[in-house]
């Protein structure tokens, strides 16, 4: 299966409506694991907070997967992704499922997660596979057949967005190692066949990293927590790729990238746009990437929109939410 041609991937776009949503763990849920483990998969609060993002007019979200839980209990954790689907789509928001990841604490394991770190940002987020195995292709098998067995049971699913097959390759410092595996990884979920786009955001400016991800990608993704014009010049130039754009993570208050700066920029450009996160909770990621233990609650939230009642931290920002939404499906 070729990757998806201009016209397929704009045919796509043309489609789809105008995307706004977030990177969504349900706010009991430190990491990956926890979300999807069968002890502390959580579908009431699912409910309760796809519920609150549907109501400040979010139609899509996006969520990280793990390799261990397929290895562990592959029907299990399949059942649980539909339990998932079937609740995003009936608040209609669609799912953008992210396969493989290299940011933050390697050693993942099955069982209870560690309780999170006071103030610490996403103390317990997991990468997967991890790097060691990234590094170790004898170990790859186990991958290739957890990404066509996965992207086949969910190859035709119109709940799925998407396949977002390898979040920020290359973090911790990993570079163009990870670059054989972002290939890999392509290869194996087109040989599933599926309807949806594959994708890879683009988040640095390493070259190979950048060229690798733009050239397998059906549609482009990119991820951007930066001020105003540093955000019109990334899309810009990524314009010229002539694919559909979601910008997969951004809004980052304290670095000018907030609701009010940005949200204006996507729709005026027809940019997808999911920001990091919905409700504050046992990620931490209110606080910022280099907060130290046992901070106080910050004046400026880093990230994230709602409090765990679903109040907004800012009203202004939610009602700028509803209100782009309907001026977007307005006829």
């Amino acid at each position: 299966m070729p990757r998806w041609s201009t016209s397929e991937a704009n045919a796509w776009g043309r489609n789809r409506p105008w995307l706004v949503g977030c990177n969504f763990t349900p706010s009991t849920a430190v990491n990956q694991l926890e979300m999807w483990q069968e002890a502390s998969f959580d579908p009431a609060t699912i409910e309760r907070e796809l519920g609150w993002a549907a109501a400040c007019g979010m139609n899509a979200v996006r969520v990280y997967l793990h390799d261990l839980l397929w290895s562990h209990d592959r029907d299990g954790f399949t059942s649980r992704i539909g339990r998932f689907l079937e609740i995003a789509h009936r608040h209609g928001i669609a799912t953008l499922l992210t396969v493989f990841d290299d940011c933050w604490n390697e050693g993942a394991k099955l069982g209870k997660q560690p309780d999170p770190r006071p103030g610490v940002h996403n103390s317990g987020w997991l990468q997967s596979p991890g790097l060691a195995i990234v590094n170790d292709p004898k170990q790859w098998g186990r991958l290739e057949a957890y990404v066509k067995e996965l992207v086949r049971a969910f190859a035709d699913d119109r709940r799925v967005l998407g396949w977002d097959l390898y979040n920020e390759p290359g973090a911790n410092k990993q570079g163009v190692k990870s670059v054989p595996l972002v290939r890999e990884a392509f290869r194996w979920a087109r040989e599933a066949h599926p309807s949806q786009p594959l994708t890879s955001g683009v988040y640095n400016d390493d070259r190979e990293m950048v060229s690798c991800q733009l050239e397998l990608s059906d549609i482009v993704t990119f991820h951007n927590y930066l001020d105003q014009a540093n955000l019109v010049a990334q899309i810009a130039e990524l314009k010229k790729q002539d694919r559909p754009l979601v910008c997969t993570e951004w809004m980052c208050r304290p670095q000018g990238s907030s609701i009010t700066t940005h949200l204006p920029i996507f729709y005026e450009h027809g940019v997808g746009c999911l920001m990091w996160g919905l409700v504050a909770g046992k990620t931490n990621t209110i606080w910022s990437w280099a907060s130290k233990p046992a901070s106080p609650e910050p004046t400026v939230w880093f990230h994230d929109l709602l409090r765990r009642d679903g109040t907004p931290f800012d009203e202004a920002e939610a009602e700028l939410l509803r209100a782009y939404r309907r001026r977007a499906a307005a006829p």
